[in-house]
């Protein structure tokens, strides 16, 4: 683990945190931080501990040792709530609420800050326009919108408040691949304007190589790599990492 003074100088750090769900390990003695204005992305094979990770940086969850580290200051219980008002959070699916047009779901926290309703409708806009959404869209309800409309509306959400940073579960895992490849773009384009600390957590290493310079593999709740993609594709760590980077298939060649 770095110094205390590199710890300090970042937004977000785990620091020797294990967690066990029952006979689980979750983690495993990890530690781990994040540069400001840096896109980190956690890859690994299900249940290595990706996830885990985003919970315990927003105090969803909590180690059974070690430290969660928030701009320096070890997380309490007391410091939850004004947290995830800084930190926007995006998981599979959108997590949209069905009862409300997706302006309601993107009013939720607003309000909860005092927003008027001309700020909640002018920043709604203004969001609709950077993430390519029709503003037509924002009357309607999350039934009536595509997987594609519905991600942009819980990273508009995400990004109501102005965040300092972005955690996304899983953002694109269940859309079809002409619709998540036109996301991807979409996000790398967000990402590099709004220059946010975000952390991304993807089963696709291309998807995370395409986001991210930096790559954090993960194999039971611990670390096995953490550098670029190159690294992990030149100088792999272990056999695990060599067989993770050589695993895609690639489409066939037409036999002629």
């Amino acid at each position: 683990m770095p110094d205390s003074d590199a710890v300090t100088s970042s937004p977000f750090a785990i620091r020797h945190a294990s967690k066990r769900y029952g006979e689980v390990v979750a983690l495993d003695d990890l530690s781990l931080q994040f540069a400001t204005g840096t896109t980190t992305a956690l890859i690994g094979s299900s249940g290595s501990g990706k996830s885990t990770v985003l919970r315990l940086l927003l105090g969803l969850e909590w180690p059974d040792r070690g430290q969660v580290l928030i701009d320096g200051r070890v997380l309490q219980p007391a410091h939850t709530l004004p947290l995830r008002r800084r930190v926007g959070y995006v998981i599979q699916e959108g997590g949209l609420f069905p009862h409300l047009t997706a302006l309601g779901n993107l009013a939720l926290l607003p309000q909860q800050l005092g927003w008027h309703l001309e700020r909640i409708r002018d920043r709604a806009q203004e969001l609709a326009t950077l993430t390519h959404l029709p503003h037509a869209v924002l009357a309607r309800y999350p039934a009536e919108l595509s997987g594609g409309q519905r991600q942009r509306v819980a990273l508009m959400r995400a990004l109501m408040a102005d965040p300092d940073a972005l955690l996304l579960d899983e953002p694109l895992g269940a859309l079809d691949p002409v619709v998540r490849h036109e996301l991807q773009d979409d996000l790398q384009r967000i990402f590099e304007r709004l220059g946010k600390t975000v952390i991304l957590v993807t089963h696709d290493l291309a998807e995370a190589a395409w986001f991210a310079e930096r790559l954090v593999l993960m194999r039971r709740g611990a670390v096995l790599q953490d550098g670029r993609f190159e690294d992990l594709r030149d100088r792999p760590a272990d056999d695990f990492v060599r067989r993770f980077v050589q695993a895609p298939r690639r489409l066939p060649q037409i036999m002629r």
